[in-house]
């Protein structure tokens, strides 16, 4: 069994990283699950959500949006429509998303078409404001 996995995580507009890792952490479509090496191929959806991934006892974190993860021989392929490391998050911009979509869906109700689309980009904001508030962090 290896010690370390291959992360690797692409949008359709640039690969986001590729590095060795000792564990990952996704937001499942079903909840929350990691990867430790030696997993078992898997192949699964991933929501919204916070993806953290640990090195060396350094914890980064990326917000991730909707996608897919592959877990084949200790490499874990993550393919999403967008993936920003905690650094890389205009904090301004996600506060003034947020209140975007905020305001919109006081005017909404969840039978009109675009409920759905600012639910999820009031998810997106909210998420993207959670992983900004984190640097890299040594330790568990």
């Amino acid at each position: 069994m290896a010690d370390k996995l291959t992360l690797e995580m692409v949008t359709p507009y640039r690969q986001v990283l590729s590095t060795e890792v000792d564990e990952v952490t996704l937001p499942g479509s079903v909840g929350e699950f990691g990867i430790l090496p030696g997993h078992t191929p898997l192949l699964t959806t991933l929501k919204i959500g916070e993806l953290t991934y640990r090195d060396s006892g350094e914890s980064i974190h990326v917000a991730v949006n909707w996608g897919y993860v592959e877990v084949e021989d200790d490499k874990v392929t993550v393919l999403v429509e967008t993936a920003e490391k905690a650094d890389e998050i205009d904090l301004e911009r996600a506060k003034a998303a947020l209140g975007r979509a905020e305001s919109a869906l006081k005017d909404l109700n969840a039978e009109d078409k675009d409920f759905a689309v600012m639910q999820a980009a009031l998810e997106r904001a909210l998420i993207r404001i959670q992983v900004s508030g984190k640097t890299q962090s040594r330790g568990h």
